[in-house]
């Protein structure tokens, strides 16, 4: 199916770039056509003016003009069209990009992965090659935070997973909806829209006192000055406009017109109208029943439609934006109170839309971040739809536990990626994975705690079958030390441990399940060892499951002691004097190591080293 899809893009991609080729063929000509009607227009007039002919001169001058006005018209839908389809294409490349994991291509989103996070660093949720870089198809800074923290806020209540679930399900088989909703999107420009700009702006009281009586008095007063300079002109009257003007000016200069939040609102039209323009497209396929796409919708259509009122609103802050251009904005309150007037427009918009306003981003956001995943589903036919081992109206009505037939990582090449079999039952049970270096266990509990994220989100996860109880994720797998909070790299590990112990130690939450990689290996073998069976120990009486990697064999001497401990390990092979791996989890600890091997294989001395303190003088 997954060919199927790429073939399907390779294909609209041709056809797109024949519809631009003919396009940019066609407004090469409308170019030509256009210079060639101004110079026998511009030549025709002048020659006609010339003989004296000026009636027919006027004729050909308004004649041409017309066909000159009519042909770039034409010339400017071309162009729109040309536009419209580049961008269309890009929509598909970056799909086809997305299936083969070509980060490059794939434009990367702002985002960071928040500090002291259970498991965003650890799990590649942010930055460049990561999840959300291969997600994230949000057109708004709303839905882009909304489906961030889909997967930072885990697990969600099991009602707001199956709404949302049934809402990425519906918009995984409209992909055209999805990617017509990019477009509209990116058609009105290239950067996010920014609600949270516009939602600043209309929720900032306007504390513009006597602002009715204000606009009263100024309004007269630009009337009676505009009537006596007209007097003055015919001569009716002497200069007496001077006074009625000085009396406008020197109101305007006194007041604050609204000075502070007309600052803000200047340029925000754009941002209005770009908003309008994409709940204007929502909304029109929102109208059928009995849809998840029209449940989320349901609180926009309560009251008047969102697209009237912003548009609405984008007229008004289109008028305020003229203070971007201080003389004009000088000349037009010189003749008539325009700020005064608007700003009780954008009061009057306030109280239209301020509390109505939230709502409609909280609603895009639902609807993107729910594309985002759909298309996700969309691209990737072959993964499967998680299903949780519990009622709808549950959270901890089954024993723990994850079953996951065929599970890779969604991050790795398909052509490289190894998928295994993971098993996780009741509290307490742990897996303690053994293995060589290079050997596939750090990726294996990020490609187990990915999926995690992924199928608590609502999306479809990279295998044959997932099943799991609703889970708190918690992960040790990649610590960084911290000059500026002046912790040792071996410090920070601790500090995560005992969280993760903590959390266990919490019995009202639903199960944590840990994935600790290497630990303790931030000290030495003995102490290592022994920290490592006391915290094994430990977690496994808590409210948790999940697995454990280490370089220590010993380790796996803890199966008889902990009673829910099991022994699992990758390993390698060595074939023509180098190590190959497969990256398959196997049962029991771990029967071979390779780190001298992969010394050796590098050139590095292997014997024995000489007793020392033999040769010490000072011994």
């Amino acid at each position: 199916m997954a060919h199927s899809r790429i073939a399907l893009f390779e294909t609209i991609v041709r056809r797109t770039d024949h519809l631009i080729a003919r396009g940019t063929k066609t407004s090469a000509t409308f170019t030509r056509w256009r210079l060639a009607i101004f110079l026998i227009g511009l030549v025709s007039t002048i020659t006609l003016y010339k003989l004296d002919w000026y009636q027919s001169g006027n004729l050909a001058l308004g004649v041409f003009l017309a066909v000159f006005i009519t042909v770039a018209a034409y010339h400017n839908r071309v162009e729109t069209r040309i536009h419209r389809l580049r961008q269309w294409k890009q929509l598909k490349l970056a799909h086809l990009a997305r299936m083969a994991l070509d980060w490059a291509a794939i434009a990367p989103r702002p985002g960071e992965a928040p500090k002291s996070h259970p498991y965003a660093t650890d799990l590649d949720l942010f930055g460049a090659h990561s999840l959300t870089h291969l997600l994230d198809t949000t057109v708004s800074d709303h839905g882009r935070e909304r489906l961030q923290s889909w997967l930072l806020e885990q697990p969600p209540t099991p009602s707001h997973w199956y709404a949302r679930q049934s809402l990425v399900k519906e918009l995984a088989s409209h992909s055209l909806f999805r990617d017509r909703l990019a477009l509209v999107a990116k058609l009105t420009g290239d950067q996010e829209i920014n609600g949270r700009r516009l939602a600043a702006v209309l929720e900032h009281p306007i504390g513009l006192p006597h602002l009715d009586t204000l606009l009263v008095v100024q309004s007269l007063l630009a009337l009676a000055t505009i009537g006596l300079v007209l007097a003055t002109m015919f001569g009716q009257l002497p200069g007496y406009w001077m006074f009625s003007f000085a009396a406008y000016v020197l109101i305007y200069f006194m007041t604050d017109q609204g000075e502070e939040l007309l600052e803000h609102a200047v340029g925000l039209h754009h941002e209005t109208e770009r908003l309008a323009t994409v709940l204007g497209y929502i909304e029109r396929h929102a109208r059928r029943r009995d849809t998840a796409l029209a449940s989320a919708w349901a609180n926009l259509i309560r009251t008047a439609s969102p697209t009237l009122h912003l548009n609405r609103a984008a007229r008004a802050l289109h008028a305020i934006s003229i203070k971007a251009h201080p003389l004009v904005h000088l000349a037009v309150n010189a003749l008539c109170p325009w700020d005064l007037w608007f700003t009780r427009r954008l009061i009057h918009i306030q109280r239209e839309i301020q509390h109505a306003l939230p709502r409609w981003l909280d609603c895009l956001a639902e609807i993107e971040a729910a594309s985002a995943l759909a298309t996700f589903a969309y691209l990737h036919p072959n993964y499967t739809w998680p299903t949780p081992l519990v009622a709808a109206g549950e959270r901890n009505g089954a024993p723990p536990a994850l079953h996951a037939g065929q599970l890779g990582h969604p991050l790795l090449p398909v052509k490289t990626r190894v998928a295994n079999d993971v098993h996780l039952n009741e509290l307490g049970s742990i897996h303690l994975i053994t293995g060589s270096n290079m050997s596939g266990k750090s990726t294996f509990l990020r490609t187990i705690g990915i999926n995690l994220c992924l199928a608590q989100a609502g999306a479809p996860v990279c295998a044959h079958s997932f099943e799991w109880t609703w889970s708190r994720l918690a992960c040790c797998i990649r610590v960084d030390d911290s000059l500026d909070a002046g912790l040792s790299f071996f410090y920070a590990e601790v500090k995560r441990l005992k969280t993760i112990l903590d959390a266990t130690n919490d019995i009202t939450a639903p199960p944590v399940l840990f994935l600790i990689d290497e630990i303790f290996k931030g000290t030495n073998n003995r102490e290592r060892l022994i920290g490592s069976r006391a915290y094994i120990t430990e977690l496994s009486q808590g409210n948790g499951f999940g697995l454990v990697s280490t370089h220590d064999l010993e380790l796996a001497e803890l199966e008889p002691a902990v009673p829910r401990l099991i022994n699992a390990h990758f390993q390698e092979t060595v074939s023509a004097g180098a190590l190959e791996f497969d990256y398959r989890l196997r049962p029991g600890p771990c029967p071979t190591t390779n780190a001298l091997r992969i010394m050796e294989l590098e050139g590095l001395p292997i014997s024995p080293v000489p007793n020392i303190r033999q040769n010490d003088p000072h011994g």
